[in-house]
């Protein structure tokens, strides 16, 4: 039998088997070491096999961790690319936003609008002996005041992170913060003024939207493409009327969107030419399910006018609030505004997370937490596709934590909150992400949660009440 048959013959038989449900969708295929030993092959014929079933869309390939079950029986429909009106708009929800995440301890509802991962995906016995550590090592015990710039020691090593997308930063380019919205505030206090008009992806996560209103901030909402993000030629329309850009590049919140390469050094090309400041939020870019990390928008700043943004709060240890800033030519100006508003940031917490940094642990932990949220993703796709009503639209995203879910105009998502909390699940609403009137029958749900049997019936009753919400 000749050697291309044999490849042919077990990925038909994969196939098959992933058709019919023996394997399940996000769950872990054998080594290719395993389907040479039982098929009595090479391992380049078991190579060929799993290469033929991931063409054809049957299993993903996940690095150093082998090869997952992608295979959706039937495929829903994506959302169009967003059409926000160019009208400036009122103000956020805030009631809704509020009631959304009140009681945000309550452990007996099913938190699908909360975008971070679940206690267990994280390391949390790891962090505390790094606590120990830090209390003992510190000057003071990690009781004293710091270099407002922030923890020496952390800025190493998140510049030394960055060259894995090529960031090309040292510790002098950065400043820490308490966490990414922290570095927006910081950043949005710097750059701009009351009355300025600031451009960002729509829908865009609630708290960008409240920290410009808070600032008086002219909010103009621009069409995003749920797969590629902000459309560069509806930013170029509308650069004589803006004064800053803050994008979420990779990985969006609340679309799941991450823009390709030739788009992010459009942008920041196009923005450079009229000296518009881009605030770049990249608090999800670690969180990708493909072979490397996409690259920031920073990547491609010559002027300095990109104040690049992260965090550990997705990642790591949302309670510590470690964030950073790559502010670039605003470096002097952010670190004395921090100054003014923080004096410091936490001395203990920096230090814990600069140690666990060191010595590939915290990769190693981002390639679990990638390979278990990739599953998720999955699982949530294949249940919405098997639960929720037909006309469902929803992307599958490369990265991050979020799914955009649109459903039939018919449904108020708003209307939907209520009707899921009664049964102790919370979703995200459409209208939390917009000041404008949409988004109504939209919403977002977190796949941050360790998958199971109970997570997908809790899918299945809010499909149920989606399907009796016509």
């Amino acid at each position: 039998m000749k050697k291309e048959i044999l490849y042919q013959k077990i990925a038909r038989t994969i196939a098959w088997q992933i058709k019919n449900g023996v394997w399940k969708v996000g769950e872990k295929l054998p080594s290719l070491r395993t389907i040479s030993n039982e098929n009595g092959v090479s391992l380049n014929t078991a190579i060929q096999a799993y290469y033929e079933l991931e063409k054809d869309g049957f299993i993903a390939s996940r690095p150093k961790s082998g090869y997952v079950v992608n295979y959706k029986s039937q495929r829903l429909s994506a959302p169009a690319t967003t059409q926000p009106s160019i009208k400036f708009p009122g103000k956020e929800d805030d009631g809704l936003i509020d009631e959304v995440y009140h009681s945000i301890e309550d452990t007996s509802i099913t938190r699908f609008s909360l975008g971070i991962p679940e206690d267990v995906l994280l390391p949390i016995a790891k962090l505390n002996k790094e606590l120990i550590k830090a209390m003992g090592s510190l000057p003071g015990n990690g009781t004293r005041y710091e270099d407002p710039q922030g923890n020496i020691r952390l800025r190493k090593d998140i510049a030394r992170f960055a060259y894995s997308w090529n960031g090309n930063l040292t510790e002098e380019d950065l400043i820490t913060t308490t966490g990414v919205t922290n570095s927006i505030s910081l950043a949005l206090s710097v750059i701009a003024r009351k009355g300025d008009t600031i451009a960002v992806e729509s829908p865009v996560y609630f708290g960008i939207l409240q920290l410009a209103n808070s600032l008086g901030l002219r909010v103009l909402e621009l069409p995003t493409n749920p797969v590629t993000g902000i459309d560069p030629d509806a930013l170029k329309k509308v650069l004589p009327q803006i004064n800053l850009c803050l994008l979420i590049s990779n990985f969006s919140n609340p679309l799941g969107s991450c823009m390709p390469d030739e788009h992010k050094k459009a942008i920041v090309t196009m923005l450079a030419e009229r000296d518009i400041p881009l605030i770049e939020d990249d608090l999800y870019g670690d969180v990708f399910f493909g072979n490397s990390r996409p690259r920031p928008c920073k990547v491609f700043d010559e002027r300095g006018l990109v104040l690049w943004c992260g965090s550990v709060s997705k990642t790591l240890a949302p309670g510590y609030r470690v964030g950073w800033i790559a502010p670039g030519k605003f470096k002097d100006a952010i670190i004395r505004q921090k100054h003014i508003h923080l004096i410091s940031t936490p001395t203990l917490n920096q230090e814990v997370v600069a140690r666990f940094m060191e010595n590939d642990r915290y990769e190693n932990h981002l390639r679990k937490l990638r390979h278990e949220l990739h599953a998720n993703s999955l699982h949530f796709a294949q249940s919405i596709i098997d639960y929720f009503p037909e006309d469902t639209k929803i992307v599958t995203p490369q990265g991050g934590f979020m799914l955009w879910v649109e459903l039939d105009k018919r449904i108020d998502t708003t209307t939907l909150y209520y009707k899921a909390m009664q049964q102790k699940i919370s979703i995200a609403p459409g209208r939390m992400f917009t000041l404008q009137d949409q988004y109504k029958n939209c919403m977002r749900l977190s796949y941050g949660q360790r998958w199971s049997p109970f997570i997908e019936e809790r899918l299945m009753l809010l499909g149920n009440i989606i399907r009796k919400s016509f």
